[in-house]
């Protein structure tokens, strides 16, 4: 009689987990959205070895940031250009920038990736040397 029972409760067991996993088959979850975070800002080497150049993604807007391990006069960060490469009341979305660099050190290409425009960016430790103009 004992031998009954188990056998009973093992076949009761069975049937019930059977049970549970076609019922979870049937459920369906909605896949989750991968949330990829873009930074507003972003540093790109250059091949000197202090210098790097900091963009806006959202605004195009590059510094030349150099830094030292021994001096505090040679820290720095320099405007390359100051103004907002978009149009007044345009939504700011960060990653809309980026740059790439070029074979020439000091020349870089940045790339509105919304319109597609591209700028020849310069950066030098001279003024009168920076630019970002539009490439058409």
């Amino acid at each position: 009689m004992n031998k009954t029972i188990y056998i009973f409760i093992a076949l009761a067991c069975m049937m019930a987990s059977c049970a549970q996993k076609e019922h979870a088959e049937d459920v369906v979850t909605e896949p989750k959205e991968e949330v990829i975070e873009v930074p507003t800002y972003k540093l790109y080497p250059t091949e000197n070895m202090w210098n790097f150049l900091k963009l806006n993604t959202a605004t195009g807007q590059i510094s030349i940031v150099q830094y030292t391990v021994n001096d505090d006069d040679k820290r720095f960060e320099y405007a390359l250009n100051n103004q907002p490469l978009i149009s007044s009341g345009e939504i700011l979305k960060a990653g809309r920038f980026e740059l790439t660099p070029t074979q020439n050190r000091w020349n870089f290409i940045l790339l509105d990736r919304v319109s597609g425009q591209a700028y020849q960016v310069q950066w030098s430790f001279e003024e009168k040397n920076r630019f970002v103009i539009p490439i058409h």
